[in-house]
């Protein structure tokens, strides 16, 4: 009897971590996946690189990050990173670029909304961050940064996930990146996360697994 009510106890807790504790839909991360550069891609399911998106109040933060030597250059789309933007009164607030997470102070950025920025073999994307002045972003005259970071106003993470294609960068891929190494393109993310990086699920998991317990106690 004491066995069943610690394992009542547990479940319990569990299940009010899953109400309480699980941050839900507040944070999605998305893998950078689908490749594009004419030149040549490495092999299927690489991962050039993260979307993290968070959910503030009534704003969506994003935090852009390559990996594996890649780096954001414009090649002549006008834009180092796009995506769809469906809320008219939005906007992209305090963009910058940083590398392995120090601050580019030496590149300014601006970021458009409710405009129309077009790349190949995609449908036109509604949003994007690019240099401030183009002449700072021709090709190799760009600053190496990795990652990149603003906020997106009055918008949530379901209305900046919609179309075929969620989020394109314009990259050049890392020296030790088989396939395309030195080479330039657009990379996208297209495939949609796991909410909280899967956390609730674990949950929802440990939980049905004390649920089961204390069905077989019972039974005995």
């Amino acid at each position: 009897m004491k066995n069943m009510t610690l394992a009542a106890i547990s479940v319990v807790a569990l299940l009010l971590l899953l109400t309480i504790g699980a941050p839900g839909a507040s944070a999605d991360t998305f893998n950078i996946t689908s490749c594009h550069i004419s030149t040549g891609c490495p092999a299927a399911g690489t991962i050039f690189g993260t979307v993290d998106l968070t959910q503030s109040g009534n704003d969506v933060i994003f935090d852009v990050t390559l990996l594996n030597g890649n780096r954001f250059v414009e090649t002549g789309f006008g834009f180092l990173f796009a995506f769809n933007d469906t809320i008219s009164n939005s906007a992209i607030t305090g963009p910058y670029a940083t590398l392995n997470g120090t601050k580019v102070t030496t590149l300014a950025l601006t970021g458009t909304t409710n405009s129309s920025f077009s790349a190949d073999g995609f449908a036109n994307h509604s949003a994007a961050v690019y240099c401030s002045t183009p002449s700072d972003c021709n090709g190799g005259s760009i600053p190496n940064i990795n990652d990149l970071h603003f906020t997106v106003t009055n918008e949530t993470i379901a209305q900046l996930t919609t179309g075929d294609a969620f989020f394109i960068a314009d990259i050049l891929c890392g020296a030790g990146v088989t396939g395309c190494a030195g080479q330039t393109g657009l990379v996208d993310a297209s495939t949609p996360s796991v909410p909280d990086g899967g956390m609730t699920l674990m949950l929802l998991g440990g939980a049905l697994v004390g649920i089961e317990s204390i069905r077989r106690r019972i039974r005995a």
